[in-house]
């Protein structure tokens, strides 16, 4: 039953990082907060791409799916000069809910790879999630589940696969469970008890850990069995030798007949 709880907890912990890093156009939920109109009769979406007043950048403004009106904004980085003038993706931002304000923006290095995005998931004009890329592959994804404007929940990384996830439970800004993945699933939970950033007790998923260690085993064993034929092979084809050779030594040499 631990095994089935903590599986549980993690298809929720994978669902909630798939939600949150992945924004879509899907304008369901209502909007909390509207576009402010300026002096100047223009309307302030809250723009998080910084591209005002630069003469070394280029908007384009796009409908996505769904959208009446444009709700996706990208910038592009103006580099050389002449015939070696090109222009690169720095940032691109998206009002997801089709309520005049972007709610995610993304940053981009100069090969196109993403670098950062922060996204304000629930629409109440505060970023709650941030992620961070390695080589243009999600790397972490820090959630402030809470509203408070913190972190409270960290998800790394590494392949494109979740490995670890921290979560500050009792909301005093300090990690008190860590979950550790493998292969996708969750390996084990731990559990500060004391409140000393240090883990008190370990639960394990024992039906995934049984599977691992039967793995383990099973490779353990065929390497065995794969090293003792080798073996017994190359015994067979020494004794041959030899066998050949004492042989030879036994037959009388030509010429040596009475």
């Amino acid at each position: 039953m631990r095994g089935q709880a903590l599986i549980a907890l993690a298809a929720l912990g994978l669902l909630g990082a798939a939600c949150s890093s992945d924004p879509g156009f899907e304008g369901a939920k209502a909007p909390k907060i509207q576009a402010a109109r300026n002096p100047d009769g223009t309307i302030d979406d809250r723009s998080m791409c910084e591209w005002k007043g630069r003469e070394d950048r280029e908007v384009s403004e796009t409908a996505g799916p769904g959208a009446i009106q444009p709700n996706v904004r990208r910038v592009w980085q103006i580099i050389g000069t002449g015939e070696d003038r090109h222009r690169a993706l720095v940032c691109r931002e998206i009002d997801t809910n089709f309520d005049g304000v972007k709610d995610v923006v993304r940053r981009y290095n100069d090969k196109g790879e993403s670098l950062h995005e922060e996204s304000d998931s629930n629409y109440d004009g505060r970023i709650d999630t941030w992620l961070t890329f390695a080589g243009g592959r999600l790397a972490e994804v820090r959630l402030d589940t809470d509203r408070d404007g913190n972190p409270d929940e960290w998800k790394y990384y590494s392949g494109g696969k979740l490995v670890r996830i921290k979560r500050d439970t009792n909301r005093d800004g300090k990690p008190d469970v860590w979950e550790i993945y493998r292969m996708g699933r969750l390996e084990r939970m731990g559990v500060d008890i004391d409140g000393d950033e240090r883990v008190d007790r370990w639960d394990h998923d024992n039906e995934l850990r049984r599977r691992l260690e039967d793995d383990e085993r099973r490779k353990e064993e065929e390497a065995a069995a794969a090293a003792a034929k080798k073996s017994a092979e190359e015994q067979g084809a020494a004794d041959a030798a030899n066998e050949a050779v004492d042989g030879g030594g036994n037959a009388e040499p030509p010429g040596n007949k009475d």
